[in-house]
């Protein structure tokens, strides 16, 4: 034990001592960057060294993080992804996989910055600048801020793009400011292109395309977190092999050498068993829907607005639609109360060709819903059918340079002696994708006829729902 003036106060007084330096530290660093926003990626890098932080994280040990990294990770916006689970509702069958897009946005994050040195150390950076890779980086580490509760569900509901919400929040409030200081009047725009894939940067690839470091963190983080041995990726020699190629004059793409072949393929096939085996297993998509409605009601009945499910985390939002708006499908899910699959058929045994409204026009596909509900003696949301869609699940499209030294393209196709995996792709996809109808209660008649339905057109389905003649 020890009095005020022991080894206890000395100890507690030297942690406030450390604290205040880093303080005083960042703050001179940030009065560096505000100084001169036009010479702020200049700043940033020589700040970076003196200012940078080590995490520790599970999957990768420790991730560096930059300066200009620390300062957008302390917004709120970026806080908020501790809050938001990665997989959503998956946690219901895999206990672990309660991660965050938090965790995944910093694994995304240090990727990029492993692929920058790699192609650094191979002598490849050279077509992009130093503003590119800092814009790069960035995109890595805020390429999710705009994400919903429970991932992509409210996505699939109707509910606008998380990447069109993401890039708004790059302009507003304090992540704008603490943008524009970093890289300029100009860096949120630079940021945002590369999110919404449509930037000129030599580097776009590494945020979305066959080789994105988005896909390689999510894959190996939610295989290693649910417990499954199917997300395993050759992520070493897939970063090795990366290099920036010429596709046009003065134009340059994200590429890979032929001796990351092997590599490449070994993501695709990650992708395909972890949508088989757990992004698409059936209670997590019977949670899924079950969300999905239980927020389409909420809305409509006002309980909660668009903007505030924008703006929410994962349990901001489920205590309101338990709370506030008394919904029994919220209560369930809480609960684990799931409904049941009362048909279960992978995409390859389905007669006829499910049309693409089923997963593409919610609104259509509820109507139908209640409808056949009513039909079965059940009441709206005791009924829920579920055909999600993932139609480039095993695209390929990139640049490749041949052990000769020439370049060729990577596509869906494959390329003779090389990448086989895109030839069988769409029967992957087949088998990995299930048509399935959850029900809450027995129904009171069989479901004859709702497979057959969900093969007519649109405009068919429409006018049967409109005339109210016989919807099976």
């Amino acid at each position: 034990m020890s009095g005020k003036g022991g080894s206890g106060g000395k100890v507690r007084n030297g942690r406030k001592s450390q604290e205040r330096a880093r303080v005083t530290k960042l703050s001179h660093a940030q009065r560096l960057i505000a100084a001169s926003a036009p010479s702020a990626i200049s700043t940033v890098s020589a700040a970076s060294a003196s200012a940078a932080e080590v995490i520790r994280d599970p999957l990768w040990d420790n991730i560096r993080l930059d300066h200009a990294a620390l300062l957008a990770l302390d917004t709120t916006t970026v806080q908020r992804l501790r809050y938001i689970r990665q997989v959503g509702h998956t946690f219901l069958v895999y206990p672990g996989a309660t991660h965050s897009r938090f965790e995944h946005a910093l694994g995304a994050y240090h990727l990029t910055r492993r692929a920058l040195a790699a192609l650094e150390d191979l002598g490849e950076i050279a077509p992009a600048t130093q503003g590119d890779c800092l814009a790069v980086r960035m995109a890595a580490l805020l390429h999710d801020i705009g994400h919903y509760p429970f991932s992509h569900a409210l996505e699939e509901a109707g509910f606008p793009s998380h990447e069109a919400l993401g890039v708004a929040k790059l302009s507003q409030g304090e992540l704008g400011e603490c943008l524009v200081r970093i890289g300029g009047r100009d860096f949120p725009t630079a940021v945002g292109e590369l999110i919404s894939g449509v930037s000129r940067s030599p580097l776009q690839g590494l945020i979305s395309g066959s080789i994105d470091l988005d896909k390689i963190d999510y894959l190996s983080r939610d295989a290693r977190m649910c417990g499954v041995p199917y997300g395993t990726v050759d992520v070493d020699r897939l970063l090795s092999s990366l290099t920036l190629l010429e596709v046009e004059p003065d134009r340059f793409e994200v590429g890979v050498q032929e001796k990351g072949v092997s590599a490449l393929e070994s993501l695709l096939f990650a992708k395909y068993q972890m949508y088989r085996n757990v992004y698409w297993h059936h209670a997590v998509r019977s949670a899924t829907c079950m969300f999905k409605r239980a927020v389409r009601q909420a809305v409509r009945r006002a309980s909660v607005t668009v903007q505030a499910i924008a703006d929410a985390t994962d349990d901001g939002l489920m205590e309101a639609l338990i709370g506030r708006d008394h919904n029994q499908l919220a209560t369930n899910i809480r609960a684990r109360r799931l409904h049941k699959r009362a048909l279960d058929l992978p995409a390859s045994d389905v007669p006829g060709d499910v049309q693409p409204w089923v997963a593409t026009n919610p609104d259509l596909l509820e109507r139908v819903e209640d409808a056949i509900a009513a039909r079965v003696g059940l009441q709206p949301g005791d009924l829920l059918i579920d055909f999600p869609a993932r139609t480039a699940m095993l695209g390929v499209n990139l640049p490749l340079r041949t052990r000769g030294g020439s370049v060729e393209r990577l596509t869906d196709a494959g390329r003779a002696g090389h990448l086989g995996l895109p030839r069988v792709a769409d029967e992957l996809y087949r088998s990995a994708r299930r048509l399935r109808i959850f029900m809450g209660k027995s129904p009171s008649q069989p479901l004859d006829g709702v497979v057959e339905l969900l093969a007519c057109p649109a405009e068919e389905v429409e006018h049967r729902l409109e005339k109210e003649t016989t919807l099976l």
